[in-house]
């Protein structure tokens, strides 16, 4: 059995540290999590939509599995914690 992959959206722009930290961390938290990341930037007509929608108010924003998870500086210990405390059901393969 398998776990199912989330799906993370990450809101980014240009010239970012916290984007480019939010991404390491993203890198780390894969290695122990399936996870799908689409990175969308904020200056695109899809990333302007999705930051007004779920009050996104500066970059990075991460979506986890379409829910809002935060924006600014990423916490890994809080995105693992939230990735074990609700994990969808094991697969069979």
């Amino acid at each position: 059995m398998t776990r199912q992959r989330r799906q993370i959206i990450l809101l980014t722009q240009a010239d970012c540290a916290l984007c480019d930290h939010a991404k390491r961390v993203l890198v780390r938290v894969a290695a122990d999590h399936p996870l799908a990341v689409e990175e969308i930037g904020l200056d695109t007509p899809a990333g302007r939509d999705l930051a007004v929608r779920h009050g996104v108010l500066f970059a990075p924003g991460v979506l986890l599995d379409g829910t809002p998870f935060g924006y600014g500086r990423l916490s890994e210990k809080k995105l693992r914690k939230a990735l074990t405390r609700h994990a969808p059901p094991r697969t069979h393969e």
